[in-house]
């Protein structure tokens, strides 16, 4: 049949690509250009990035085609996570960006080129069970990317191929030296992709103003003057502008009404400690909220699942943890699963 790859220049899409041209389907790549403002700068990778997957396509024999979704990514995503950093939250624009852009405006737009399926080099995968579509943990655990997934709907589930999810990733790296793929070594990607690798803090300064106030302790006793709350996230332990003798301090609360930064001393302080958390804008996989029990959740990407109960409330879900959770952090996606099974969230409030 024939699949759209979303290619991105990284290795894990162009194998993705290869093991669906292997297969023996009509395979065409597509670069998606969602940043634009500053994409001259030292920290943007777009013109790197468009060349490494055109260079994998050329050694594959497939069509890549560029499609510019700057418009819609700043419309559906950036301004969303400027409100909310404005807030006082710390939004996961990747969560957003798959959602709105990866599965939705490139989807739109590979069924209009008269794809069948799209295809993307995300750990996970995809099953069936009952008659309905269900999103898998991918098989590397250590690379497993359904947390950034879990907006995905039905609809979305039934279009979307995910080749490299069964693979561990140096396996993934090694079938690309094998077929001669220029960027077999590339390192991975990190943070938000519109940011790349520039200082957070001076991209965010472009954009938000600084309102400063008081960092306080947990008994209100002033410690010193933060930068403006939008520019701290909960858990934080450098940059607070804090020294003195005893443990580090971490950012525990961000008090927007009265524009104060509360801090305490050491990693596993009570205040940074949750063992419950509410989140609403939820959104599931089978498109309906799962059972009260028999679950597990994750906070954060890359954390261990932790036992937990469910329960709807007005406006979404109350997550209770058998144990506490470090740092919840409100803006960040609460994501449940039934074992590898990926069931959808909702954004902590």
């Amino acid at each position: 049949m024939k699949v759209v790859v979303g290619m991105s220049g990284g290795v894990d899409s162009s194998v993705a690509a290869l093991l669906l041209k292997r297969a023996g389907h009509d395979v065409v790549g597509l670069f998606m250009k969602n940043w634009e403002d500053d994409d001259n700068d030292e920290y943007c990778s777009t013109r790197e990035d468009l060349i490494d997957a055109a260079a994998a396509a050329d050694v594959m024999g497939i069509e890549l085609e560029a499609v510019n979704f700057a418009a819609e990514y700043k419309d559906r995503v950036f301004a969303d996570f400027l409100r909310e950093y404005s807030a006082g939250r710390t939004p996961n624009p990747d969560v957003l960006c798959n959602a709105e852009i990866k599965f939705k405006a490139f989807l739109d737009h590979a069924m209009r080129l008269g794809a069948e399926k799209i295809a993307t080099g995300h750990y996970a995968r995809v099953g069936e069970k009952n008659e309905k579509y269900e999103l898998l943990k991918g098989s590397d655990g250590a690379k497993d990317q359904s947390y950034f997934l879990h907006r995905l709907n039905q609809a979305q589930l039934s279009r979307v191929l995910f080749p490299v999810g069964e693979m561990k990733k140096p396996d993934v790296r090694r079938l690309a030296i094998e077929a001669g793929l220029p960027n077999h070594a590339k390192k991975d990607s990190t943070g938000i992709c519109f940011i790349g690798e520039r200082p957070f803090r001076d991209f965010l300064n472009r954009y938000l103003p600084k309102i400063p106030g008081a960092i306080i302790d947990e008994n209100g006793r002033r410690l010193g003057e933060h930068i403006g709350l939008a520019f701290y996230t909960i858990g934080q332990r450098k940059g607070i502008g804090l020294g003195g003798a005893g443990d580090a301090w971490y950012v525990a609360e961000k008090r927007v009404p009265t524009n104060e930064l509360v801090v305490v001393q050491g990693h596993d302080h009570p205040l940074l400690m949750k063992k419950s958390l509410r989140a609403d804008d939820t959104s599931w996989t089978a498109g309906r909220l799962p059972g009260e029990t028999g679950h597990t959740a994750k906070t954060r990407y890359r954390q261990a699942d932790a036992e937990c109960t469910v329960m709807a409330t007005d406006t979404g879900i109350k997550v209770d943890f058998a144990a506490p959770q470090w740092a919840v952090t409100p803006g960040q996606s609460v994501v449940l699963y039934d074992q590898d099974v990926c069931l959808g969230g909702g954004v902590i409030t």
